[in-house]
């Protein structure tokens, strides 16, 4: 039974994973035709996207299978004859124990490690992509852009990994859900520097203004510039030398002046410290256990809510494993002259709807409209029905065979009294 049920999971995986990553190939096949993706790097991508799909597709491969081995146990009546040996159904599903256990430690690692660093190492090539086909499109006295940088370049050799006469503009990114960022600059006017100026008269809510609505930008200028070797770990920098670095504040009347011989900027980072609801998938359990309870730093409340939403997506998605066996038991039973494929379709609906549970949960606790134990409260619903599947109708049978012994207990004792009160009346006559 067990290696049946495995080389059968491993069979409908296999066909599921071809499907679903079909249609993602066939769409970087077309990016990079345009240019926009290395085709070496386009199995790299895949290989690091495929526990995203793992950890939804092999708990559903696992039912399916299930579903097909019991119910060819009913179909070829190999079912009737080992309930006849004095083996039923639970047992036999107990005996697959060890492959149970093994496929719910796979499924949370692939939940909990995988996914995390295949999305996490997935963005790393995206944007090392991205910024090298950034420095493809770069053209003597032109400015391009890539993400919050704006480059101008006046001259840069063939290779263009030496630069000449370059203008970095970088501008801080808005956080999503604020209209803008405190930037940590001094955003006031001294009285004398305001004298000199010929500003004293100018109102103080316009020389004091709020720093929470004020945006940092810093501008670069270097007489050269050569783009740093970092190997594949997925930082890119770039060494500027001989220049002078600017930090502007909108709407300030002061500004930081930096003079530098050789300067090296990241312009693409590998990891965040803070974490945002944009880089909540790719945290580790460790650093998400933390922001989740409260303990770490988080962006803002509404990247604490997400956190919690995907540490009880990572913890409940395990959980399918045990349910699978429990619903495919029951499920998987068929009637004589009757198909399993009749019953396979609607399984894996009410299946699937446990899977669609989850994902749908995780939005729902992100926004803040339901508690996190929402997760636990579904798995324990899905386990509930699944008790019922398997032991409703034989509780219900001990009860309706309790209640006839009842009924019988209760004409016994009349019955007997009938016969003594007929031998009394007959001695008397």
């Amino acid at each position: 039974m067990t290696r049946q049920v495995a080389s059968t999971t491993a069979l409908v995986l296999g066909f599921l994973v071809v499907m679903m990553l079909g249609g993602r190939l066939i769409r970087y096949f077309g990016i990079a035709a345009e240019g926009r993706l290395d085709i070496s790097l386009l199995f790299t991508i895949i290989g690091y996207n495929l526990p995203y799909f793992l950890e939804l597709i092999l708990p559903l491969a696992f039912f399916i299978a299930l579903m097909l081995v019991f119910g060819r146990l009913y179909v070829d009546q190999e079912m009737a004859v080992i309930n006849a040996s004095g083996v039923s159904r639970g047992r036999l599903a107990r005996l697959m124990t060890p492959l149970i256990v093994a496929l719910f430690v796979g499924e949370a690692a692939l939940s909990i490690v995988g996914k995390p660093w295949g999305v996490r190492s997935s963005e790393a090539v995206w944007q090392q992509q991205a910024l090298t086909s950034a420095f493809d499109l770069i053209r003597p006295n032109e400015f391009i852009s890539s993400g919050n940088y704006h480059l101008y370049v006046g001259s840069l050799s063939d290779d263009k990994k030496k630069l000449q006469d370059v203008i970095l503009i970088q501008s801080e990114p808005t956080p999503k859900g604020n209209t803008g960022k405190s930037a940590d600059m001094n955003n006031t006017i001294d009285q004398e520097t305001a004298d000199q100026m010929g500003i004293s008269d100018m109102p103080k809510d316009i020389i004091n203004r709020d720093a929470k609505d004020i945006s940092k930008d810093t501008i670069t200028l270097a007489k050269r510039a050569e783009q740093v070797n970092t190997g594949n770990s997925g930082v890119t920098q770039l060494d500027l030398f001989q220049g002078r670095r600017y930090e502007v504040g909108a709407g300030s009347l002061k500004y930081n002046q930096v003079a530098f011989d050789r300067y090296r900027i990241t312009l693409t980072e590998s990891s965040q410290e803070v974490i945002t609801e944009d880089n909540i998938e790719t945290q580790p359990i460790g650093p998400l256990w933390q922001a989740a309870t409260g303990d770490a730093q988080a962006g803002t409340n509404n990247a604490l809510r997400a956190a919690q939403g995907e540490l009880g997506y990572r913890l409940a998605l395990p959980w399918l494993m045990i349910i699978a066996p429990m619903l495919a038991v029951p499920l998987a039973q068929v009637r004589p002259r009757q198909g399993r494929w009749l019953r396979l379709f609607p399984s894996i609906l009410l299946f699937v709807s446990c899977a669609l549970g989850i994902i749908s949960l995780k939005n729902a606790v992100s926004k803040g409209s339901i508690s996190v134990w929402a997760y636990a409260w579904l798995v324990l619903g899905f386990m509930a029905l699944a008790l019922y599947l398997n032991w409703g109708s034989r509780v219900q049978h001990r009860l309706r065979f309790r209640k006839q012994e009842n009924r019988l207990a209760v004409a016994t004792p009349i019955s007997s009294l009938d016969n003594q009160h007929n031998s009394s009346q007959g001695g008397q006559s």
